[in-house]
């Protein structure tokens, strides 16, 4: 799962959107620094990404892309279940998407001094650069895969990605739909996170 789908599975609070996020960025990590809360966010992390992998929604989803960019397909579903969680929105949580968005970058501004130097380098990227607006839309979401797809260090086909998007957008969204309810209550019975204020009452 990418960003936004990950601190929308958190806690409401500072420390589990630090550590909902700190499992793209924990390599080399002294986890003794890291305190209870932040770890438990972690734990979460890792429930999400291993429930998202294993599931034959997201599985049959990367066999539509093309064999030329199917090793990008994780990647590419990261960033598009952004998308598709902002564009139903409405199915998962009465809050208003620009209030939890506006919130979520407050709430990780909190431990940008405590994060790793590349965690920081991101958050302050998606904070600055306004991130989860551009996955509103699917031109900015296909925007943003080019994007990653400069970053890349070897050659590769991944630019373009998004025109193999458009092509299966209908299918592609009816599995997320059909996937997403279903991590969600995932990560309820698992509770990993077991604060007030969190995941059920964002549901309500």
């Amino acid at each position: 799962m990418n960003y936004l789908a990950h601190l929308f599975l958190a806690q409401s609070n500072a420390d589990s959107y630090f550590g909902n996020l700190l499992g793209d960025f924990q390599k080399g990590l002294d986890m003794s620094l890291i305190n209870h809360s932040v770890k438990n966010g972690l734990a979460n992390h890792i429930l999400v990404d291993k429930f998202t992998d294993q599931h034959r929604a997201v599985r049959f989803s990367k066999s539509l892309f093309s064999n030329e960019r199917k090793r990008f397909s994780g990647v590419a579903l990261d960033v598009l279940y952004d998308h598709f969680l902002i564009e139903h929105w409405h199915l998962y949580t009465q809050t208003e998407f620009d209030v939890f968005k506006h919130r979520s970058y407050q709430l990780l501004q909190q431990n940008l001094p405590v994060m790793p130097v590349r965690m920081q380098y991101v958050m302050n990227n998606i904070i600055n650069h306004d991130w989860f607006a551009h996955y509103q839309s699917l031109q900015g979401t296909a925007q943003a895969l080019d994007n990653i797809s400069k970053r890349i260090r070897f050659k590769n086909q991944f630019s373009g990605i998004g025109k193999e998007i458009e092509d299966n957008y209908t299918e592609l969204e009816q599995l997320f739909l059909e996937f997403f309810p279903e991590l969600i209550e995932h990560v309820a019975n698992n509770a990993l996170e077991s604060q007030p204020g969190s995941l059920n009452n964002k549901l309500r």
